[in-house]
Parts: structure tokens; sequence; C-alpha cells
């Protein structure tokens, strides 16, 4: 009876210092999966340093060593998806090439599947090696996408999980172009169950997620899975038309008994810009649901594969 596949995904971007100390450990612990057949799958997502070379210098030692080279960078969430097309296995793990995930932690993944489980996920108890704004700034982002989503987001996890074919399949479903990955792992559902770690600093070089990309990360996740910005805009202005109604009536019946009062420039001034900030907030909203929409109307192609070498699966 043949074995099953297990496939590791590893996206990468510019990730060459990483990459020798990753294969090392990658090595280490297929010795200890005797059950099953491995895969590497290092999706190249527009590197333009060795990162392409270095894996398929290892391709030529190692058969279980496959890659898939995208046309340029589109980005990981993107690298993750056309990896879910090209991956062969029976279960399929998601790994960063940085090693703030243990690669080691697929061992216990594996009990967890072989027990029926088709998505388990790494729960991160601590996260070395980052700045206490980015831990602050990514648990209040869970917390709030969590509290406005109708869809339960898994709080304080990443995309180091292992999932079921079933799981894959269904996430090959999914037709659009913005993806924001962590919800659709939600949002398919099926029998999960977490793994609580500690999340290593990175084994070398830089990350290349600045805070301009997590916020676009956050806007993406926000917009995808809730239309709450949409609700929260029009109760803004539902309040702020009632304010400014009973605004006008105190003004109104204190022009009747008082007069006209010249003075009151400063305080109009704040009225018209707090207004015309509320108005523009309002539309910039609606203006990334359009932006959205215009996105998915063109149905361009999610990826362009440059490259792409497979192993074949009853590699041993």
């Amino acid at each position: 009876m043949s074995k099953e596949v297990l496939s590791i995904i590893i996206p990468m971007y510019n990730e060459e210092e990483s990459l020798p100390y990753l294969y090392d450990r990658l090595v280490r612990l297929g010795d200890k999966i005797e059950n099953y057949t491995l895969e590497f799958l290092f999706v190249n997502d527009g590197s333009s340093d060795n990162s392409l070379t270095m894996v398929k210098e290892l391709r030529e030692i190692d058969a279980r060593v496959c890659y898939l080279s995208l046309s340029r960078n589109f980005g990981k969430e993107v690298a993750m998806g056309a990896a879910f097309d090209y991956v062969n296995g029976d279960a399929v793990v998601i790994i960063d090439a940085d090693l703030q995930d243990p690669p080691e932690l697929i061992l216990e993944m594996l009990k967890y599947y072989e027990e029926g489980y088709d998505d388990v996920y790494a729960k991160r108890k601590s996260r070395e090696g980052e700045t206490w704004l980015k831990k602050m700034t990514s648990k209040t982002f869970y917390r709030v996408l969590h509290t406005v989503s109708r869809v339960p987001i898994q709080q304080d996890t990443g995309d180091f999980r292992l999932l079921s074919r079933r799981a894959i399949e269904a996430l090959k479903s999914f037709p659009e172009k913005q993806r924001y990955t962590k919800g659709m792992f939600s949002l398919i559902g099926f029998k999960k169950i977490a793994i609580e770690f500690d999340r290593d600093p990175r084994v070398a070089g830089s990350t290349k997620w600045n805070y301009f990309k997590l916020m676009e990360l956050a806007v993406e996740g926000i917009t995808s899975f809730t239309l709450a910005p949409l609700r929260i805009s029009t109760y803004i202005g539902i309040i702020t038309s009632l304010c400014a109604m009973v605004y006008a009536t105190f003004i109104f019946i204190k022009t009747v008994i008082y007069g006209i009062d010249v003075p009151g420039y400063a305080s109009l001034m704040c009225v018209v810009l707090f207004l015309g900030g509320v108005q523009l907030l309002c539309l910039g909203v609606i203006g990334e649901y359009l932006g959205r929409i215009f996105i998915e109307a063109k149905a361009r192609p999610l990826y362009f594969i440059d490259e792409y070498s497979g192993t074949s699966v009853d590699v041993e």
C-alpha cells in the first residue's frame, strides 16, 4: 500500500540567507517521518537574490525538492494560492522560510491529522524578535476582526498549519483576486484544532513586511470578511445628521429669541471641517469596497508562472 504524500509549502521572497538553515531542518525532520512520502514545494515570489538558484541546486541533490517560480512578486497571499494549485500532498503544511515557525512541530500536527483533523493550526503563545508595537497592533487587529466578522477568525495565528486534501480543494475553489488567506482558512470550516507554540526570531536576514504592507493586509482582511465599515459609516452619517438637525434647531430658536449673533466663525468652521472629514471618511470606506469590485470584475489571472519543476509523488 502506497504512502500518503506530505507536501510542505515554503513561500519565499529574498530568503537566500535562511534557506540553508531551513533545508537542514527539513531534512532532519524528514528522517523522523517514515510513514509519508515528502515533497518540499518552494514558491519563489519574484525574488531578486539567489533564492531560486539555491533551490535549483538543492533539487539536483534531493528529488523531494521542487519549485514554483512566479513571473514577478505577487505577494505571499497569491504565492500560497499558486502553491495550492500545484501541490500534490494528501496533507499539506504551510511554513515560512525564516524559521520563525519550527518545522519540528509538524510531527505533532501529523498526529492530529491522523486523528481526522482537516486544519491543524499553530497558535502563538509568544513572539520573540518582534517589537512591542508590532505585537500590540497585531493583537488589536485580530481582536477587532474577530469582533466585526461573522466568520470566527482564528486569533494569534498565522499561515503555519497542516491542511487536509479536502481543505486544500476547498481553498482552491475561491475565485477572488483580493485574498486574505487567514480568513479563508476560517471560512472553509471543517474540523480544526490549535497547537500552541513559542515563535522564534528570524534565523537570518530581515523581515520583508513593513508597517505599510501590514496595514494593507489588515484593510484587506477587514474588507474581505465583513461589511462592518460600511455599516459604521452609515451609523456615523445618521448620528452626524441628527446632531446637525439638533444644532440647527438650537441656532434657529436662539436667532428668533436673541436676534442675529455675528460671532461664531470659529465654531462654524469646526462644524464644517468635522462634517467634511466624516464625509471623506465614509467616501474612503465606500471607495475601498468599490475598488475591490473593480479588480474582481476585470477577472484577471491570479498569477503567472515563470518556471515549475515538480516531484514525483512516489519519491522516497
